[in-house]
């Protein structure tokens, strides 16, 4: 099973930190999953401009073709102005409209306050649902108060993104699963 965490954002540290625990919990109860993660800081990605994504060179075909290969996908993303930041979304756009089908989807997200909640409902889901991902249908939210010194303080945090990692494990063998006995139903 090949999992991608993304931190989806080019600046800041919380999402980041939030996603090294979460893969973390991923390797140690998964060890034999291969587990991938891409901090959109590290890259150097273009601007989406309609071409295939494997069209395009350097690090944004690597970081597409990662995510195309994924059969889980783990998006961190902090919360810009109310909505995900252009880094996350030029990674929507770089992608081909079908990119998540069969592809098991989660999310954490970092925000300021517990105000920017309904980010993920009204704009993260929507396009990864419009992307055809299965979206596992919880997801953790972490406000500023539940760090300290780059650290997760809040143990119900800690638990709920143990449990986003099992439950995106668990959503990908089932799927799985439905797709074999599909296919077992043709004769050829």
């Amino acid at each position: 099973m090949k999992i991608v965490g993304i931190a989806g954002s080019n600046v800041g540290s919380k999402t980041r930190t939030a996603m090294d625990y979460t893969l973390k919990l991923a390797s140690e109860k998964y060890p034999n999953a291969e587990i991938t993660l891409l901090d959109l800081a590290e890259y150097e990605m273009v601007f989406s401009d309609g071409r295939n994504y494997w069209e395009y060179e350097g690090d944004t075909k690597y970081i597409t073709e990662t995510i195309m290969a994924a059969d889980a996908i783990i998006i961190g993303t902090p919360t810009f102005q109310a909505s995900i930041p252009a880094t996350l979304k030029n990674i929507f756009d770089l992608l081909p409209v079908n990119a998540f089908r069969d592809k098991v989807v989660s999310m954490l997200v970092t925000a300021g306050t517990a105000k920017h909640y309904l980010m993920v409902e009204q704009q993260l889901k929507p396009i990864l649902a419009y992307m055809k991902a299965h979206i596992v249908p919880t997801y953790v939210f972490i406000e500023e108060k539940d760090f300290h010194r780059k650290e997760i303080i809040n143990d119900d945090i800690l638990f709920r993104m143990e449990r986003l990692v099992e439950d995106t494990v668990l959503l990908v063998d089932a799927y799985a699963d439905i797709r074999q006995m599909k296919d077992a139903e043709y004769d050829f």
